[in-house]
């Protein structure tokens, strides 16, 4: 098969598209023809030698992809060949196959095309599970979503609204209205306000329940500052650093504050399956109904891949690139 491979560690230059083995099938597992991936800001840091893939996954990078069973494991019995699918995966998305086991694979949901569901493994799974089983995010709750027109922050503005919370974001001012459609009820542009005082204002001094965040040490201090009593934040990547100096821990204690952080590449096949279990019967009806939906800033051709991850280095997509697999 071919598949997007690495020079050697560094840029966007390093990616080109060379033969690879085909991957083995186990007697659980389904074997896919990918028709698209996407990309997420783990391919990123992989291709710079900064996030190695899970030991017994795929060193190939893209971590969801969406396609059509090929063939299948002896001892698979829920799946057969031409059934279409998606996948969060442990590596492996940038390539014209592509091994899933058979728990892990959910079906495409009715109406959506495999660009569509390409967009949907990695930042709704993250989502849900950083909203629904870490925050316990409850109706009527107000929510911080930091970048709120990124992959995740698009597809946690559309599950906060399901929950029957509020969500309020920061994006830069041009993806304002984006996020405004999905159903945010607040865009605080980060470039030139401060969101602390900006979330207070809006919320007339009471805060949120709940925070989202990607940066770490820099918002780390004015994330505490805007929770309220018994609130939660969920820290999923560390993009503006890991050191925050002079931090006041007080709110911690005098808000009886939850602080977590989570990834969800590295955690144990049990806990994906049923996570992906638990966002099929949440989501998968909503998804037919066009109630949710997966949020695509461009489709890019496969051989475009190293252009591709100079657009989200720049920051320059609001919601999911997605790469058209094959040829």
């Amino acid at each position: 098969m071919k598949a997007v491979q690495i020079k050697e560690f560094g840029g966007p230059e390093q990616l080109f598209i060379g033969d690879w083995d085909d991957p083995k099938v186990g007697p659980h597992d389904l074997l896919v023809m990918v028709k698209a991936t996407a990309l997420n800001r783990a391919d990123t840091l992989q291709r710079m030698g900064k996030y190695p893939p899970p030991k017994g996954d795929s060193p190939i990078m893209g971590l969801e992809m969406a396609g059509e069973v090929v063939a299948v494991g002896e001892a698979v019995s829920r799946w057969k060949v031409g059934d279409q699918v998606c996948s969060l995966l442990g590596g492996g998305g940038y390539a014209e196959l592509a091994v899933v086991h058979e728990d892990l694979a959910m079906p495409i949901p009715e109406g959506l095309q495999y660009e569509e569901a390409a967009a949907i493994p990695e930042v709704f799974l993250t989502a849900y599970q950083a909203l629904i089983w870490l925050a316990k995010l409850e109706k009527d709750e107000r929510i911080l979503i930091h970048a709120g027109a990124s992959g995740v922050g698009t597809a946690a503005i559309q599950l906060a609204r399901q929950q029957g919370a509020i969500p309020i974001v920061t994006a830069s001012a041009p993806k304002h209205e984006l996020c405004l459609q999905l159903g945010a009820e607040k865009a605080i542009d980060y470039k030139s306000e401060d969101f602390a005082e900006a979330v207070m204002a809006h919320t007339k001094g009471e805060g949120v329940h709940v925070v989202l965040d990607f940066l770490a040490a820099p918002y780390f201090q004015r994330n505490m500052d805007v929770l309220q009593a018994d609130g939660r934040m969920v820290i999923l990547a560390l993009m503006g650093g890991v050191k925050a100096e002079q931090v006041n821990m007080a709110p911690i204690l005098r808000k009886r504050l939850h602080i977590m952080g989570s990834t969800l590449r590295a955690r144990s096949l049990d806990y994906k399956i049923k996570l992906s279990r638990d966002l099929q019967q949440h989501l998968w009806s909503a998804f037919a109904a066009k109630q949710v939906q997966p949020v695509i800033d461009r489709i890019m051709d496969w051989r475009d891949v190293a252009e591709a991850h100079r657009l989200m280095e720049a920051n320059k997509n609001a919601g999911k690139i997605i790469l058209k697999v094959g040829s």
